[in-house]
């Protein structure tokens, strides 16, 4: 990752971000210096042919047929340490993420957090160099996070679609 010539993007402890290429808009994430990387709330993890995944992103944690279903390539495997304590085996997928006016490809690794208030965590690597954080301030960029392209738009209830496969 290249260190940016520009002054760090102030942001809060809680923050909406965007997926762009899984068409994802306004996900509330929590934003944690204490974890080394981002995690994303997953159900239904599929693993497919070809070393890709597909999974249900639920967009909500009140209204659970808020989902969108996305396929990635995965990146790794890679042990973390959950918050519980215990080490796991975690898949690792690239995606783009936006906050704020900095967009960036991050590594997620998919996991149930369903018991945990936010969605998605973003930990120190996909921050490093470009964001400062405030952690009294909460939703700093505002509701809604400036889009560089209008082809993005917040994303809309979807139910899981019927699979042919097994999974």
């Amino acid at each position: 990752m290249k260190r940016s010539t520009t002054k760090p993007l102030v942001i809060g402890v809680t923050e909406y971000v965007d997926l762009p290429e899984w068409r994802i808009a306004r996900l509330r994430a929590k934003i944690d210096t204490g974890a080394r990387s981002s995690a994303l709330h997953v159900e239904n993890i599929c693993e497919l042919v070809s070393g890709r995944v597909r999974f249900d992103v639920r967009l909500s944690r009140n209204r659970s047929e808020r989902r969108v279903t996305v396929e990635a390539l995965v990146v790794r495997r890679g042990r973390v340490r959950a918050s519980n304590g215990e080490v796991e085996v975690r898949i690792f997928v690239a995606a783009r993420l936006r906050i704020g006016s900095v967009e960036r490809e991050i590594e997620l690794s998919l996991v149930d957090r369903g018991q945990m208030i936010f969605r998605m965590l973003i930990g120190r690597r996909a921050l490093a160099h470009d964001f400062l954080i405030d952690p009294s301030r909460r939703y700093l960029l505002g509701r809604s996070a400036p889009r560089k392209s209008s082809n993005l738009e917040p994303a809309t209830p979807k139910r899981a679609r019927e699979r042919p496969d097994a999974c």
